[in-house]
């Protein structure tokens, strides 16, 4: 169990980190909306621009911790539970736009990810 809860922190951390840092100012499917990138993404659910950059530093700080936790054992609860509930928000920004359920699929897929880190 112990390599199954390791392979979800790496898995849920990079893909987050690959979000956030590779694909910021990139278009996707998945973006919100029309969106062709992070700041138009947030714009879309109605959020000020200065949002996406503290959730960006949350996302990437936590993911970073995430990893950390591997070795830091104690860094886990705080880094998946804090990641649970952002990508919450994301889910729900989502919703409110009434975007088709493909878009938040994968939050949807990394916040039960983080749920299962944080509850075993």
């Amino acid at each position: 169990m112990e390599y199954f809860i390791i392979a979800l922190k790496i898995i849920v951390a990079l893909s987050l980190l690959n979000v956030w840092l590779l694909q910021f100012n990139k278009s996707t499917k998945w973006r919100g909306g029309n969106a062709k990138n992070m700041i138009e993404e947030f714009r879309a659910y109605g959020l000020p621009a200065w949002m996406c950059y503290v959730v960006g530093f949350l996302k990437v700080t936590l993911s970073l911790l995430l990893l950390a936790s591997i070795m830091y054992p104690e860094l886990e609860n705080t880094a998946a539970i804090g990641l649970a509930l952002l990508l919450s928000g994301s889910i729900s920004m989502h919703i409110r736009i009434k975007d088709p359920m493909f878009k938040f699929l994968p939050a949807a897929i990394f916040l039960a990810m983080c749920l299962i880190i944080a509850l075993i």
